[in-house]
């Protein structure tokens, strides 16, 4: 039998009566690191929907030019079509009969004009679609930066508690921590 023995004994009666502030450091970083990872997600999404909400924002304006570009033309053809109807009570003042040209240019201006502005509101209803959404996106982003500046609370409040080794203050930081997780698994999930 050799003289030594090969298990550290020492050793193991430290591991075993370990100090309770070192279990205390372990959990506060644990769920310290586990805050932030849902800190970070949180963040992520925060940041895609914002995006998300500007890129269909600045699709809606583009929208919105088009649609008033219509507009212009719709009432330009408007003119015109009054320009032909002076004309042809110009003519008829004058107790002479129009030219059969100046009606039918008043017609077809007519005519263009109502598939002007059927485009024109096209254009705008799809505007409204895309700001709706986006209104939607930004709702979404600011519930996720709640969670975001919950779990941001909740990561300081673990960072002091493992400083000053208080459990009270480790509990609040798990309680903000779980509301802030909270928020964003149900921002993440509607």
């Amino acid at each position: 039998m050799p003289d030594g023995s090969e298990i550290d004994v020492d050793r193991l009666q430290e591991t075993i009566h370990e100090p309770p502030g070192d279990a205390l450091l372990r959990n506060i970083a644990l769920t310290t690191a586990l805050l932030a990872a849902f800190g970070a997600l949180a963040a992520l999404r925060a940041g895609g929907t914002v995006n998300e909400a500007l890129v269909l924002k600045t699709e809606a304006a583009r929208l919105q030019a088009e649609a008033s570009d219509q507009w212009a033309y719709y009432q330009a053809k408007g003119i015109k079509a009054n320009i032909d109807e002076a004309a042809q009570a110009t003519w008829s003042a004058a107790g002479k009969t129009p030219p059969p040209t100046i009606e039918q240019s008043r017609q077809r201006l007519t005519a263009e004009q109502r598939d002007i502005e059927k485009a024109a509101r096209d254009k705008e209803h799809e505007r409204d679609e895309k700001s709706q959404e986006a209104d939607r996106l930004l709702a979404r982003h600011h519930r996720f930066a709640n969670s975001v500046a919950l779990l941001q609370v909740a990561i300081a409040l673990g960072a002091v508690a493992a400083l000053t080794r208080q459990r009270l203050i480790w509990l609040v930081s798990g309680v903000l921590g779980f509301l802030g997780a909270g928020v964003f698994v149900l921002t993440a999930i509607r």
